[in-house]
């Protein structure tokens, strides 16, 4: 089947229907996210010393905040910069807390969260809800309180939370248990959840009502293949999913990777805009550093912008499939 063919396929009969209106009890995510977050572009990378440009550390985050308000992302709108995994020392410290790796963010999260909000940005940070993440760093398993407390303290403003090394059976319970903690703190942190993703969930009224942005499926990867397969989800709609996502919490199909390597321009502007369609966090994993003009120009497209962050939050629904 042609590109052509495939985008009219999915896109002539998308339609925007109704929108249910529980949620997270946090007053965050009232239209759809928009950040920039480290995975599909920089993924595990900790080796500073070959690759100090684009290792998970404090400088790439300082660098991308810079970007994001330099060139003009701030203005339309994004304004997360999320830390995913590999972050911290492979050890919690002797009062259980977690610890960023010394060498790579030597300054602390607290002082890169005050950089970041210095520049009017939002900083995000990833954990896991088992004893381990998916990179092997310490997970929240036993220590929700504890964590959703220290990012507090650090002043962080999103948590998104993981699912690897842990038993789907625990997570009815242990994701609304990571929101009350959350919550307890005082401090607004936005919840993003990898529940429905781990658990192949249908319980889709539980997870809105605990998690900001729920992932729908598995991780993007930048290739036409993974998007393709994904918008093809989305049209699938399996248990009405998309009835739950609205104001406060939202379906999330992951990352735009847009910029990076492995879309043809076209193939990004299908992404982008079906994205937008969907109501979905808007979250790039792409160097702005080096990002091409015309994927820059797309991603600050006010009009395509206008319709993702549209207050009514209806996600569009595919009613024809030819």
């Amino acid at each position: 089947m042609s590109y052509k063919k495939e985008f009219l396929t999915l896109t002539t009969f998308f339609v925007f229907g109704f929108v249910h209106v529980d949620a997270v009890n946090n007053g965050l995510a009232l239209t759809p996210p928009m950040g920039w977050l480290t995975w599909e572009r920089f993924r595990c990378n900790t080796d500073c010393t070959n690759d100090p440009d684009n290792c998970i550390s404090e400088n790439l985050i300082k660098a991308m905040a810079d970007h994001i308000v330099a060139d003009g992302y701030k203005d339309v709108g994004y304004e997360y910069v999320c830390i995913d995994d590999c972050w911290p020392t492979k050890a919690r410290g002797p009062d259980g807390r977690l610890i960023p790796d010394p060498d790579r963010f030597p300054s602390g999260m607290k002082a890169l969260a005050d950089y970041v909000h210095g520049k009017g940005l939002k900083l995000g940070i990833y954990e896991d809800f088992g004893h381990s993440t998916c990179g092997g760093y310490p997970g929240s398993e036993f220590y929700l309180k504890t964590d959703a407390q220290t990012f507090a303290d650090w002043g962080i403003d999103l948590l998104k939370f993981d699912t690897c090394n842990s038993d789907h059976v625990d997570f009815a319970y242990g994701f609304p248990a990571m929101e009350f903690f959350l919550n307890q703190t005082g401090r607004p942190i936005l919840f993003s959840c990898e529940w429905p993703h781990g658990e192949g969930s249908s319980n889709f009224s539980a997870i809105r009502d605990t998690c900001n942005i729920w992932r729908t499926g598995a991780d993007v990867q930048d290739s036409w293949d993974s998007v393709f397969g994904i918008i093809d989800f989305y049209a699938n709609n399996k248990d009405n999913f998309s009835y739950y996502s609205g104001p406060g919490g939202w379906a999330d199909p992951d990352m735009l990777v847009v910029g990076d390597f492995g879309l043809s321009y076209e193939q990004e502007r299908t992404q982008f805009g079906m994205w937008a369609m969907f109501a979905s966090p808007l979250l790039m994993s792409v160097d702005l550093r080096n990002i091409r003009n015309e994927s820059k120009a797309l991603l600050q497209n006010k009009n395509i912008l206008a319709i993702n962050q549209d207050p009514m939050g209806r996600q569009a629904t595919l009613r024809m499939k030819t």
